[in-house]
């Protein structure tokens, strides 16, 4: 659905965005994840068409971006973070206006107005200025303009943003829907949202991509955490069949381990064994549970390491 090949873009000799290379399938929906400034809006911008590549190319259904700017953009939605709308304008009226842009005529516009009204639960609100409407009900207008015309590939800015706790389950239910028949690109700061919603994730740092992953495959368990009283220097010629030490703290009067086991060993039966490894020493086993590295802790361990370039 999405091929993009060494997308640059540059601000004179700042680099916001380098040689950025992923491709994404039909139906999947992706997490694009940084902190600000790593370069994920630069990346939606081009991605829509909106902001021009230094370098780079991208194909869109099929269809080269830089080519034919006009029929890839037909084909997909975009929601800004801050969507410019018309304060002024009634909802009904604006919803009108963007379906028009998007080449909706007579009966067609129609019923894609009703059904993007019906998805966003936004009908109460169809007569009443935009400027009056609440921060949740400005944003379910905004992904409702995006819907509009059955996008083939859905790029969302903060969706939730805004959103009560109702709202968001709604909004993640619409989403989920949508990738039936649509690619959806979802950018956002909760990383709960990311893993209620994403098959996969891209991860950005200083306009560089350092994780393209799925989800399933983050979530793997490849290490066991380890409680005892055992120091390193007692500990370490105990362990088992290859096993290593990764990462060890001392706290409340015993040490925790982090421990990965070799190649092809099974955490089960490095399980057993470190027990009996740590028994057999007369220490005290205190904890001893397979780890699981979740989408935060890969976050905060990417973003702790040295940088490498600056980007926005």
């Amino acid at each position: 659905m999405i091929e993009v090949i060494e997308l640059s873009r540059r601000y004179g000799d700042f680099v916001a965005v380098d040689k950025l290379s992923f491709e994404i399938g039909g139906g999947e929906i992706v997490g694009l994840l940084g902190h600000n400034g790593a370069g994920k809006t630069t990346i939606m911008k081009m991605l829509s068409g909106y902001l021009e590549p230094s370098s780079g190319r991208v194909w869109i259904d099929g269809i080269e971006l830089g080519q034919q700017p006009r029929a890839v953009q037909r084909r997909l939605g975009y929601l800004p973070e801050n969507l410019p709308v018309y304060p002024e304008m009634l909802v009904a009226d604006y919803l009108d206006y963007a379906a028009r842009l998007k080449g909706l005529r007579g009966s067609p516009c129609r019923d894609e107005i009703r059904r993007a009204v019906k998805a966003t639960d936004i009908g109460s609100k169809l007569l009443a200025p935009i400027a009056t409407l609440s921060r949740g009900f400005k944003q379910r207008v905004g992904v409702a303009q995006a819907i509009l015309g059955r996008p083939r590939l859905l790029i969302l800015d903060e969706p939730t943003n805004g959103l009560d706790p109702a709202q968001t389950q709604q909004m993640r239910s619409l989403i989920r829907e949508l990738a039936q028949d649509a690619t959806v690109i979802l950018s956002t700061h909760i990383m709960q949202e990311v893993d209620a919603l994403c098959d996969r994730v891209l991860m950005m740092r200083s306009g560089r991509l350092v994780v393209d992953a799925k989800l399933a495959e983050l979530r793997s368990i490849d290490q066991l955490l380890l409680a005892t009283d055992l120091a390193p220097g007692v500990l370490e010629p105990l362990l088992p069949g290859g096993a290593c030490l990764q990462h060890s703290s001392q706290q409340d009067g015993h040490y925790r381990y982090r421990i990965r086991p070799a190649e092809g060993q099974p955490l089960a039966s490095l399980s057993t064994e470190l027990a009996r490894a740590v028994l057999a020493a007369d220490g005290r086993l205190i904890q001893l549970a397979p780890l699981q590295r979740d989408l935060e802790t890969l976050f905060r361990e990417v973003n702790e390491q040295p940088e490498v370039a600056d980007a926005a």
